[in-house]
């Protein structure tokens, strides 16, 4: 479904389809919020939310909720694509999130994730062990438009990842179970 080579990359353009392709099945915010990954490398991912009625508070930036996503977004989109180049189960999930948010983000905010090879080690080292493997992963909030490379926002999360056991398939019977009479 994604086409990832071996190192887990993929062009900009095609990590944006696969991007909301997944926003429309799996998570229906990330659809709706249209993020674009403008920067994609084995080190590197630049996500872009632009600010319009969908990320708009009713100060007139960015709501909260669409910057705490776009940072999710920017450093999960790596572990998507590590696991995908596995080609092994992992379920990979962010346990905790911390957030300094400097200045409004009253334009579109790129969301700027450099981890890409600690993702991906992460990823292999669950892969070894077999083991739940955590990492902090860092996000960093821009507007280029208004603030150039200085943050609004940053984004410190503990990202944790682990194998899949592989789950037995159960037979189903084709018999019924019969009700026994009591008494």
């Amino acid at each position: 479904m994604f086409p990832f080579d071996a190192q887990g990359r993929t062009s900009p353009l095609a990590a944006t389809m696969l991007l909301r392709l997944f926003g429309l099945f799996k998570i229906p915010m990330v659809f709706h919020l249209r993020p674009s990954i403008l920067v994609w490398t084995g080190q590197r991912c630049v996500l872009r939310l632009r600010l319009n009625r969908r990320s708009k508070n009713q100060l007139g930036s960015m709501y909260f909720a669409a910057l705490a996503a776009g940072a999710d977004l920017a450093a999960g989109f790596f572990s998507i694509a590590a696991i995908r180049a596995s080609g092994k189960p992992v379920s990979m999930v962010f346990k905790n999130v911390s957030a300094d948010f400097l200045k409004r983000a009253d334009g579109d905010v790129h969301f700027i994730c450099d981890d890409g090879e600690l993702i991906a080690a992460l990823v292999n080292k669950t892969l070894a062990t077999g083991q739940r493997e955590e990492a902090p992963v860092h996000v960093v909030a821009t507007v280029p438009d208004k603030h150039g490379e200085e943050p609004v926002a940053t984004f410190a999360m503990t990202l944790s990842v682990k194998k899949v056991a592989k789950v037995a398939k159960v037979a189903k019977s084709s018999q019924t179970p019969q009700a026994k009479k009591v008494g």
